[in-house]
């Protein structure tokens, strides 16, 4: 397989992390994304790699807050030193909602936290990737919402440590534009999710983005890292999961 697949636990809310591993491991899918250390051994088991583990931040609650940082810096501590320890590849961050905030605010805010912890995870080897999503249909207000905060955020962390995950679903909805856009920010980002847009299911023919074009276009870029499917199944979700595997397997 080309790309190095993955698959987001929270798709299958009836399945085990157990009973996805399986399944993905029958698959050629080599990770599974958005599981919590108590999750990872379950996942290892059946030579699933947890490669984006959860963290400490969630989408409304993010790192722009700065009252947040005495307590996100240890616990984004704890969980660096334990994917570390595991060879997990990357922890999700989240930027957080707006709340009326400006664009300089929440990246002085966002960069502030990220500089207390980005030595540690570069020691480490971890990568902190910060999520892309839209705040139009998904989460309103969030601020995280086009490719360029990001990027300069990325900048002005400054990090080969600290990038984007782009999510495809998200970013079509908020900019089109897809892989001109991942051509032109490769540099900035480290990880991808897929979703059929409209609706976020299946990444077949029902929805509006060619995704074995966007996967060939992402390799094309040299693109070494994961990409995971992040899209709820309308049909049994081992048979729509195996089609975006051999969809997505340019």
């Amino acid at each position: 397989m080309k790309i190095q697949q993955s698959a987001c636990k929270w798709c299958y809310p009836k399945m085990s992390v157990e009973e996805l591993a399986q399944a993905s491991a029958k698959l050629g899918i080599v990770g599974m994304d958005l599981i919590s250390p108590e999750e990872w051994p379950a996942a290892m088991k059946h030579g699933i790699r947890p490669v984006m583990s959860n963290g400490p931040t969630t989408i409304g609650e993010g790192m722009n807050r700065r009252e947040t940082h005495a307590t996100l810096e240890p616990a984004f501590r704890r969980i660096i030193d334990q994917a570390a320890k595991e060879k997990i590849p990357s922890v999700i961050c989240f930027s957080g909602s707006r709340r009326g905030m400006s664009d300089e605010e929440g990246w002085d805010h966002c960069r502030l936290l990220l500089d207390k912890v980005k030595t540690q995870a570069e020691d480490r080897g971890v990568q902190l990737v910060m999520e892309l999503l839209n705040s139009k249909v998904d989460h309103k207000d969030y601020q995280c919402d086009h490719t360029p905060w990001g990027v300069e955020l990325v900048k002005r962390v400054g990090s080969p440590n600290f990038k984007l995950l782009y999510d495809i679903y998200h970013m079509q909805i908020m900019e089109g534009d897809v892989i001109r856009t991942i051509r032109e920010n490769i540099q900035y980002i480290a990880h991808f999710h897929t979703g059929g847009v409209p609706g976020r299911n299946e990444i077949n023919d029902s929805q509006e983005l060619n995704y074995a074009t966007v996967a060939r276009a992402i390799l094309d870029t040299g693109f070494k890292g994961y990409f995971a499917h992040e899209f709820i199944p309308k049909r049994d979700p081992v048979t729509s999961l195996r089609e975006a595997v051999m969809l997505c397997d340019v």
